[in-house]
């Protein structure tokens, strides 16, 4: 978008409408590709590594995936142990990644590790990392409970060289520019969720208005009717927060607290949605044929869990010190 001149909005209308389509592991994997493997190296990467990996990705030709997550740092980017170790004109790779969306069909990894021994947010970068070197082992791809058509892999790297040119910007910044662009990848999934959690509410009115139980519309129960009002509300809210949240940062704001909250908002409310709507389908909603059954089993968590957007939104009103 940054090359077409248009601003970060658009990319959050091009999310909302990707909502449209009855399968998360979609948006997913076009997230990932256009505004979370790439935005550091737009940014920061040089024009030769721009013209290896971004050209490609940008035509389609190329898949990339985002290396951040590990086995024991999820939420917690901070405590990752991947090593990136500097011998001549090298970086030698040692450790692994989880939960890499894209990971097992990717040209190229976005790849965060340590490349020193110093504080833990100063001593990380980002490195293009062509998935086909020798030492990369995608170990298998997830089994997971939502989420079914996207491909999740846990990658481990065994002295894997890479040149030190293919680094993104400044040694040392890894951690900076990753937190950058994570206030974009929440408020991009939470726009993905608003337009399911939409459609769940209207196919719930428009099979409880055909569902007769005891010679009446399910709908015309006041219990199931004022829920129903109830959760329209709470995604209209939601919505209000998200635009909020990318006005401000289209202005040149920090929107680390906003876009934590509305993360922490949408990741409840798919559950909220999705939990009060499956009741009122009776025995259909434990069928995988309608929308409401597989999006309940996409618990959104992605991009951090609640219990993590609460710490960052307490570090943000200064409840809880900032690192």
């Amino acid at each position: 978008y940054g090359g077409m001149g248009l601003d970060f909005s658009y990319n959050i209308a091009v999310a909302e409408e990707l909502g449209n389509i009855r399968c998360g592991g979609i948006p997913m994997a076009i997230g990932v590709q256009a505004g979370m493997a790439t935005p550091a190296l737009t940014r920061f990467g040089s024009h030769e590594l721009k013209k290896q990996f971004l050209v490609p990705t940008i035509a389609g030709d190329f898949v990339a995936c985002l290396g951040i997550s590990e086995a024991g740092a999820g939420s917690d980017v901070a405590n990752i142990k991947t090593m990136a170790v500097r011998k001549g004109d090298e970086y030698v790779i040692n450790g692994g990644k989880m939960w890499i969306t894209s990971g097992s069909q990717a040209d190229w990894m976005c790849l965060l590790a340590n490349t020193s021994q110093g504080p833990p947010h100063r001593n990380k970068s980002l490195i293009c990392l062509p998935m086909n070197l020798p030492g990369i082992h995608v170990a298998k791809k997830i089994d997971k409970l939502g989420m079914r058509s996207s491909d999740t892999a846990q990658i481990f790297f065994e002295d894997v060289r890479v040149p030190c040119r293919n680094l993104i910007g400044e040694e040392g910044k890894g951690f900076t520019y990753q937190m950058l662009q994570f206030q974009e990848e929440r408020l991009w999934g939470v726009a993905t969720a608003l337009t399911p959690m939409e459609t769940i509410i209207q196919e719930t009115i428009d099979y409880t208005q055909q569902r007769k139980v005891f010679g009446q519309p399910v709908l015309h129960n006041q219990t199931v009717h004022f829920r129903l009002a109830e959760l329209a509300t709470e995604v209209e809210l939601l919505r209000s927060l998200l635009h909020r949240a990318v006005a401000l940062y289209v202005e040149g704001n920090d929107v680390t607290k906003f876009a934590s909250m509305a993360k922490l908002k949408a990741g409840r409310l798919t559950r909220e949605v999705t939990d009060s709507c499956l009741q009122f389908w009776g025995g259909m909603g434990f069928t995988s044929e309608v929308l409401v059954s597989r999006f309940y089993r996409l618990m959104s968590i992605g991009g951090g869990t609640d219990e993590t957007m609460l710490s960052i939104i307490c570090k943000h009103m200064d409840i809880l010190p900032r690192k």
